[in-house]
């Protein structure tokens, strides 16, 4: 199968999320299309997308009048009009997009999302409430969920994991948890090997399922 990492993204609307998201793909050197059916909006992201344009994301004439139909992935941004974003993905599909991304802002918006056709369906406001409220709620400095119930978090070790090898700590029978990386002073992440020896300001990576991760970091 072919590598479609770096096709051009067509962006349906421009919010908050989106414009975000578009640019940051062109930071990253993506090719965007972003559509917006506001001018200020569109007039505003001008001097800073090669191609941003003002027009009807519900309006499939107008959607292949863009060329969007020669796109591989797009993603429908649009989060307050459930209708349009709803009509925008099923056109999507329509027009034969083989990688859609839609933004929902509720379980039952997500659902119909799916049920139209999107391939992948993200909730950014419930994702980043979730990772605020680890972060809030305990001793953990970041928080990244991979699945549903696995994630990745960067912490300071505890006191019993420190000044002695990783391999003498049991740290993965004692919590189920893995330490895959680790940071010294001013130095860069580095791979944890069973003889790294941790010290108390030194910051780690700790993966494993939510609730192992969450128990780990309560132990500090």
């Amino acid at each position: 199968m072919a590598d479609r990492g770096n096709e051009p993204v067509v962006v349906l609307g421009l919010g908050r999320f989106g414009t975000a998201l578009a640019l940051e793909l062109n930071r990253g050197g993506t090719e965007v299309l972003a559509i917006d059916n506001r001018p200020r909006v569109v007039q505003s992201l001008a001097g800073q997308l090669a191609r941003v344009v003002q027009a009807d994301s519900t309006d499939i004439e107008a959607l292949r009048q863009l060329g969007v139909p020669e796109f591989y992935r797009a993603v429908v941004s649009i989060g307050t009009d459930l209708e349009a974003s709803i009509l925008a993905t099923s056109l999507l599909v329509e027009l034969g997009i083989e990688d859609i991304w839609a933004k929902a802002v509720s379980t039952q918006h997500g659902r119909i999302l799916e049920r139209v056709g999107a391939h992948h369906v993200v909730f950014p406001e419930h994702d980043m409430g979730e990772r605020v409220a680890h972060l809030v709620s305990g001793r953990m400095l970041d928080f990244l969920e991979i699945e549903e119930d696995y994630a990745v978090i960067k912490v300071r070790p505890p006191r019993d994991l420190v000044g002695v090898p990783l391999r003498d700590t049991r740290v993965r029978s004692r919590y189920g948890v893995t330490v895959v990386s680790v940071k010294t002073d001013d130095n860069p992440f580095t791979y944890a090997t069973a003889e790294t020896v941790l010290g108390y300001g030194d910051l780690i990576l700790v993966a494993g399922r939510i609730q192992d991760v969450e128990r780990f970091a309560a132990s500090q």
